[in-house]
């Protein structure tokens, strides 16, 4: 199979494609074929390796991981035999609990990643466009927030990844929104459904 490694920091030129042996899962993973991944702003922090501190997770000198990648989306290709949430040919979605996805294949533990079946009418690429914004925006609205209907939210950076992510799940919960963000951006935040759009600049 073909995976994108990197073996030291640097610009998009530092990553190479290489073979490598396909794995298999264990009793309590399942091997994903892996159709559509993303490169998200860590992504691009550990690859560059600055700031330097960020190579406190990475490794000093060069990365200790040699795979990128958090996020999938993907079909399953094979079930551990203790798996009963998933089945070979499941469309799925989700994040590795460290890093691997930009891999042909990757095998994962259940119980310790966020792999959900796929909705139906998504192909790969629109599936994958919600796990970085949708994941991160969630716990926050939900379990810290403890949002709910007529709870007003105020979203600054409405228009970016987290930000237009937060939004649409605010309104979901039946909450007044406001959004905050440049002026090119307030038609995009209000179509998403922001009841109220700040204009920063302004």
């Amino acid at each position: 199979m073909k995976v994108i490694i990197y073996e030291e920091y640097g610009p998009p030129e530092v990553l190479k494609i290489e073979e490598m042996e396909k794995p298999a899962p264990k009793d309590n993973e399942v091997l994903i074929k892996v159709h559509a991944t993303t490169v998200t702003a860590t992504d691009c922090t550990f690859r560059i390796g600055e700031p330097f501190f960020s190579r406190l997770f990475t490794g000093i000198k060069k990365p200790k991981n040699k795979t990128l990648g958090s996020e999938f989306a993907g079909e399953i290709e094979a079930v551990g035999k203790d798996v009963k949430l998933f089945k070979l040919g499941d469309k799925v979605l989700g994040t590795t609990p460290g890093y691997g996805s930009y891999s042909q294949y990757i095998c994962l533990p259940v119980e310790k990643s966020t792999i959900a079946k796929m909705p139906s009418n998504k192909n790969y690429e629109e599936a994958i466009a919600c796990c970085d914004g949708f994941l991160t925006a969630l716990p926050f609205l939900r379990d810290k927030g403890k949002i709910q209907e007529g709870t007003k939210v105020l979203i600054v950076g409405a228009s970016g990844g987290v930000g237009s992510a937060a939004v649409q799940i605010a309104k979901h919960f039946g909450a007044n929104v406001t959004g905050v963000c440049s002026t090119s951006s307030k038609d995009l935040v209000k179509s998403i459904g922001a009841d109220k759009v700040i204009d920063y600049k302004k």
